[in-house]
């Protein structure tokens, strides 16, 4: 896929954006620096930016962003379908061989497509948020902020689960009331830490 061609204020803002990525500008900041004649013409310019694959922002907070180096991404991406299994003492849900491919819009993904990876999830301990046999779309990482939900591995056991950070370790949590917290284990390893969820209306065994 060739590359798209930039307008001028468009490069000036993406090297910006790659500059401050530490310390995101704010709108007025950006017009500042390129001398734009109104804030609506850079947030123009950084969707136009967004449409031609070269940046990503998290669509509930605009300073939350991310530069994808090199070719802008394609507009539809095929990410691997795990299933929620047994893993082993030493195992990963990555490890083995994905049991679908599932064509997803770029656009959807606040991050680069590839660090996405997908779980069907099971069961109804994170009810109401995530609900048996929803497709659950997560961003590969070894660890998540303090009350983040995160796919991980507990006692060998592929799993959902809102992660609390104490003193004592790292207490599991299920959305649903009805499932009491419990300790992490030993062999407890993140994943990746959940993004969004596509819903489904069947269950899953």
């Amino acid at each position: 896929m060739k590359n798209r061609p930039l307008h001028p204020f468009q490069k000036r803002i993406l090297d910006l954006l790659l500059k401050h990525m530490e310390d995101p500008l704010t709108i007025r900041e950006l017009q500042d620096q390129v001398n734009a004649s109104s804030p609506s013409l850079v947030a123009h310019h950084i969707r136009q930016l967004e449409k031609k694959g070269y940046l990503k922002r998290n669509p509930s907070n605009p300073r939350d962003y991310q530069i994808l180096r090199g070719a802008p991404e394609k507009q539809v991406t095929y990410v691997n379908l795990y299933g929620l299994a047994h893993c082993g003492p030493n195992g990963s849900i990555l490890d083995g061989n994905p049991i679908d491919r599932i064509a997803v819009s770029t656009r959807l993904l606040s991050f680069p497509s590839s660090a996405a990876f997908m779980v069907r999830a099971k069961g109804d301990s994170m009810m109401p948020k995530i609900n048996s046999g929803d497709l659950v779309i997560a961003q590969k990482t070894n660890d998540v902020d303090n009350g983040a939900v995160a796919v991980c591995v507990n006692n060998g056991e592929a799993l959902i689960k809102k992660v609390q950070k104490e003193k004592r370790g790292v207490i599991l949590v299920s959305i649903n009331q009805g499932y009491p917290p419990f300790m992490a284990s030993k062999d407890f390893r993140v994943q990746g830490e959940v993004k969004s969820i596509i819903s489904y209306n069947f269950n899953v065994d």
